[in-house]
């Protein structure tokens, strides 16, 4: 779907040196122990001087970018570590995605954004009157921004989402340091709730960001514990709808199959490993999951039952359709992409309550009507 562009990120970075990707050998690690738990791809090492922020490549192994946080009021200490170099807080980022954004504003260092790419894809109100106020920087598309409104905002950091054999173009050639936030490529919903911790490092929201994540693990696991014994019948869930011939389910070893299974919920495919999407015709899927419980959609244009058998005639094959179980969530209009990144314990209530209480007090998923 259109709004699933929860890859395209970003973050922050006053940067001293160069802000391109460096190889960094895995022998310039250091052996400080990590106040990251969660993350399989994030390392923070605090030191009384310096943030060593190691980030791993999710493609190819090895470290995709390290960087040493170093605060703007205190002197450059000599014999830094191998990294691009980061005076913190950030002052003036370009932010590609919305997720970031959100996060910033939780921490309260959304003054940091200073401009933005892709505004048609942000749902919050308060950066598309900003942009178009002009109070934000339009800086065009994240696949090819405009380089002389970079140029004209004077970033400190541009912030976005890296993948695989990214290059970044033009904007790489300014000089301008670049974040790559990886937090969409964790597995786990804590862990990539955990890279608020790196958000706070870069925004000198150290304490916000640790009290945040502590507050947001201790919760989800409350919920995970109670859905453990919610019902003596785990519900089988359904996600997702075919599009023009492929139907792409989570794979079970991904971050949503975990969301599911911590909601309470079975998942048909649970024992398939993949992390990441299994593209599937609408007969396999019909096959392991014609007896769903419920069913779970992401679109922007399935607004009733009717709707989502116009889109394909055998839908109503499904046990979850007959029953009247099908949730969906707007994407047009709702934030969901923006909250549950850093939030996934909302996003396991949600689940929850719809897998034992019929979507009791959901703020994204809407049951469907006929």
């Amino acid at each position: 779907m259109r709004r699933i562009l929860f890859a395209w990120s970003i973050i922050f970075a006053v940067v001293v040196a160069s802000g391109c990707r460096r190889n960094v050998s895995e022998t310039t690690l250091t052996t400080t122990d990590s106040v990251i738990t969660h993350a399989e791809l994030l390392k923070l090492e605090r030191t009384p001087h310096y943030t060593i922020a190691t980030i791993a490549d999710p493609w190819n192994g090895g470290i995709l970018h390290r960087y040493v946080l170093v605060p703007r009021d205190s002197t450059l200490p000599g014999n830094l570590p191998e990294g691009t170099v980061v005076r913190t807080p950030i002052e003036r980022a370009l932010v590609y995605s919305a997720v970031h954004t959100a996060i910033m504003r939780e921490l309260n260092a959304i003054e940091a954004v200073k401009g933005v790419v892709d505004v048609q894809f942000f749902t919050d109100p308060d950066i598309v009157e900003d942009v178009r106020g002009g109070r934000l920087t339009d800086c065009g598309s994240s696949m090819a921004p405009t380089i002389e409104r970079v140029i004209d905002m004077s970033p400190d950091a541009i912030m976005l989402s890296p993948y695989q054999d990214a290059t970044y173009g033009q904007i790489t050639k300014l000089n301008i340091p670049i974040i790559e936030c990886a937090d969409y490529m964790e597995t786990t919903p804590l862990g990539r709730a955990e890279w608020v911790k790196f958000y706070g490092e870069l925004t000198g929201r150290r304490a916000e960001a640790d009290s945040l994540f502590n507050a947001v693990a201790t919760r989800y696991d409350e919920i995970k514990e109670a859905s453990q014994s919610a019902g003596a019948k785990r519900p089988m869930v359904l996600t997702e709808m075919v599009i023009q011939g492929v139907w792409n389910v989570p794979g079970g070893d991904s971050y949503m199959a975990r969301l599911i299974a911590d909601a309470g919920g079975d998942y048909p495919w649970a024992d398939d490993k993949s992390k990441g999407s299994l593209n599937l015709d609408f007969n396999q899927v019909l096959a392991k999951a014609h007896q769903a419980d419920v069913w779970l959609i992401k679109s922007f244009y399935i607004h009733s039952l009717a709707d989502l058998k116009g889109a394909n005639a055998l839908n109503d094959r499904f046990d979850a359709f007959a029953a009247g179980h099908v949730y969906v969530c707007d994407t047009n209009s709702s934030r969901l992409f923006e909250r549950f990144p850093f939030h996934p314990e909302v996003l396991l209530q949600e689940y929850h309550n719809i897998f034992y209480n019929n979507g009791t007090d959901a703020q994204f998923f809407k049951r469907l009507d006929r």
